[in-house]
């Protein structure tokens, strides 16, 4: 285990575009009655592959987070190889079991937009939202293989807030 965390690297433009597609994907999650979170796979190019929502609510399942469904569908459809190049974009800096889930399905990648300490001062004690306040970078930094993680994007902090204005109240 790595006791220091490895810095930030400041998003790409092309990691931008993408996030805002997580941030676009979460306010569907939003329109359809669940929590706002969206997460996006790419392939080692960019391609988008998958896009995943928020079920919770709708499906009744505490686990239905965007980053997890998400990693549902791409375990199914990826092999380890290919997704240990992939990189998951998603609305919000991923809670303990999502990087959890990350982790275990190999993805290589993770950038988020909004930090999940952001998100607590947002939600605050929401007992919809439990936040454990433990970065994903010391989740995957107890594990056994690299999982490169980019984030928060600063320049679209607004942006991610903004698709949870007037949720948590």
């Amino acid at each position: 285990m790595t006791s220091a965390l490895p810095a930030s690297a400041e998003p790409s433009q092309a990691d931008l575009d993408r996030l805002r597609d997580s941030i676009r994907v979460a306010e569907l999650a939003r329109g359809h009655g669940n929590h706002p979170f969206g997460a996006v796979l790419t392939d080692a190019a960019g391609t988008v592959l998958l896009e995943a929502e928020n079920t919770v609510t709708t499906a009744y399942d505490a686990t239905g987070h965007a980053e997890t469904n998400l990693v549902r569908l791409a375990s199914r459809d990826y092999s380890p190889a290919e997704l240990a190049s992939c990189t998951l974009y998603t609305s919000c800096e991923p809670c303990v079991m999502c990087a959890g889930a990350i982790y275990w399905a190999g993805i290589g990648r993770v950038v988020y937009a909004l930090a999940e300490a952001e998100l607590y001062a947002i939600t605050g004690a929401n007992p919809e939202n439990p936040t454990m306040r433990l970065p994903c970078r010391e989740v995957f930094a107890a594990g056994q293989r690299p999982t490169a993680v980019t984030g928060p994007a600063v320049a679209l902090a607004a942006e991610a807030r903004a698709v949870h204005d007037g949720f948590w109240e």
